[in-house]
């Protein structure tokens, strides 16, 4: 959580870059809010949400510090690094090795799994969520060479990065997420269907594997490319009407507090939204659009990370009891989502319908962002004492 106020704070100071002149590298600064966000708060939740979930920890404690705590060394030095010199040797030379580490996380996962756990199907689904991001790192890995060969101007440049933000964001963090659901539900009793599983498994991971090729269609590519990613994203919903089919009949018995039901209709709302918004790219009109207009894909994201992913995270680190999510700590940053977004995507509205934007909308974006770090600072201090 202190990660994700670092990376908060750094949002704040990019959306001030204009305001204040502020003597920073822009670019610099997203490197390092974009790697503290995804790799700080996220990929640590998640793990260590896994690691609480599927593992036998009396045998795995001591080789699961040192991996946590190697974690936080390249962290650090990607907090360090990034913001002051973007992509140079130091930092590239941490966030490498971080993958290595992250791979090294992953070999422990497998080799200490609970075998009561063995038929779960929510730890199938975190297995599969794993192998995605192995996959993910196949971007990085090939910058190195694209840059010395082709160049950093070059689309397989961008698709590099394309191609590891998609395993990232709609694999292995969605993958996961769905893997924990489906691990809260089977330790409260729940039977799930092995038929109906089967079927929403492979159709999500269909979906996953073909939705990469809206990350293309900004290349405007032939028309085959535009029929795998609408496949792509038809068989992501078909899997999703599966999982609630599963579910639908129990939803109402799941052992939850209102507040916990909020959080978790919060991120069923902002799941479809963002699965519509996936479907709609799929027209070339569309994708274009996403392509020209910045403020869509930065909004796009943002719902996902801020929304989607964020919110599903605070709802299983109180689900579990691992770290109290108040509810007026939770409306302050839900606010602060919602304002941004508003915002983010009025402007992009704006520049495609040639609209004026507003004389302060700058300034409005830059003050209500505060509200997202006021609604986390909030969530730390209600658990201070916490241990």
């Amino acid at each position: 959580m202190v990660y994700f106020l670092v990376a908060a704070v750094l949002g704040i100071l990019l959306r001030s870059f204009s305001i204040f002149s502020f003597d920073f590298n822009y670019r610099f600064v997203v490197h390092g809010h974009s790697h503290i966000a995804l790799l700080g708060w996220v990929y640590l939740a998640l793990t260590t949400l896994f690691h609480f979930c599927f593992v036998e920890r009396k045998k795995s404690t001591t080789n699961y510090k040192r991996i946590f705590w190697c974690t936080q060394a390249t962290l650090i030095g990607m907090l360090l690094t990034f913001p002051f010199q973007g992509y140079a040797l130091f930092s590239i030379i941490f966030s490498t090795l971080f993958l290595i580490v992250s791979y090294v996380y992953v070999y422990h996962f497998w080799k200490n799994i609970d075998q009561k756990h063995k038929h779960s199907k929510g730890l199938k689904c975190a297995k599969a969520a794993l192998i995605y991001m192995v996959i993910s790192s196949l971007g990085p890995w090939a910058l190195g060479g694209i840059m010395t060969t082709l160049g950093a101007q070059s689309i397989w440049y961008r698709l590099a990065i394309y191609f590891y933000l998609h395993f990232q964001y709609n694999a292995w963090i969605m993958l996961a997420l769905v893997g924990l659901f489906l691990y809260v539900w089977e330790q409260l009793g729940f039977e799930i269907p092995k038929k109906s599983f089967a079927r929403f498994f492979t159709s999500l991971n269909l979906g996953i594997i073909f939705t990469f090729f809206l990350s293309t269609l900004w290349a405007k590519p032939s028309f085959g490319f535009y029929a795998l990613a609408g496949f792509g994203a038809v068989a992501q919903i078909f899997a999703f009407v599966c999982l609630w089919n599963m579910i639908k009949n129990w939803f109402s018995k799941l052992a939850l507090s209102e507040f916990q039901k909020l959080l978790l209709k919060s991120v069923v709302v902002l799941g479809l939204i963002k699965i519509i918004l996936q479907l709609l790219t799929v027209l070339p009109y569309f994708a274009h659009m996403a392509a020209t207009y910045l403020d869509f894909t930065i909004g796009y994201l943002h719902l996902t990370f801020l929304g989607v992913i964020s919110i599903g995270l605070f709802f299983f680190m109180d689900y579990f009891d691992l770290f109290r999510i108040t509810k007026t700590s939770y409306l302050w940053y839900f606010l602060g989502f919602l304002l941004t977004e508003t915002l983010i995507f009025y402007k992009g509205f704006a520049a495609w319908q040639q609209w004026g934007i507003f004389s302060g909308h700058v300034k409005l974006l830059a003050v209500v962002s505060i509200l997202i770090p006021l609604g986390i600072v909030l969530m730390l201090i209600k658990n201070r004492n916490k241990t």
